[in-house]
């Protein structure tokens, strides 16, 4: 949603034309990038964590949203601040419109990369996460005694119990 606001609004010339647009539009990006990044795979105590498969979710939705955004620009079929790039008078490489498709490119796979490495953390977190709460709940297996698992299977055996005798 922050590239499509930007890149799409008033905002993307502000940070084309003018220093301090360009710094907010860094500043931007790297802060949000890192909100959403410590809200996935942080370490660090937060009021409310996220469950993984919901963090999951979040980044095959970034990652659809990325490619999403790269296609589009890859496919547009005019430029993005055309009175700005158009009129730049560049003669050599590519014309505008090629360059902004490479962009489009670069900004799907510049996307995708971190996006990949970090699906990656958050699965070997879960993993982890599962080990240390088995372990937890052997060790507490062990103190009590299956206390917790023979409760429960007396409970299942009086729910089949009222069961058969309402037959």
């Amino acid at each position: 949603l922050s590239l499509v606001m930007f890149y799409y609004t008033p905002l993307f010339r502000w940070a084309t034309e003018d220093h301090l647009g360009h710094q907010w539009m860094l500043i931007h990006f790297l802060i949000t990038g890192y909100l959403f990044v410590q809200s996935l795979m942080g370490v660090d105590p937060q009021p409310h964590t996220t469950g993984y498969p919901v963090k999951l979710m979040l980044l095959i939705g970034t990652m659809a949203f990325h490619a999403f955004f790269g296609l589009g620009l890859m496919n547009e079929k005019s430029l993005l601040l055309a009175n700005w790039f158009g009129a730049m008078g560049r003669t050599w490489g590519d014309d505008p419109l090629t360059d902004q498709a490479v962009g489009g490119a670069f900004a799907w796979g510049v996307g995708e990369i971190p996006t990949i490495v970090i699906a990656l953390i958050v699965v070997t977190q879960w993993s982890r996460s599962d080990d240390r709460e088995r372990k937890r709940l052997d060790r507490a297996s062990d103190r009590t005694g299956n206390k917790d698992l023979e409760d429960y299977n007396q409970m299942l055996q009086q729910l089949s119990d009222t069961k058969d005798q309402r037959r």
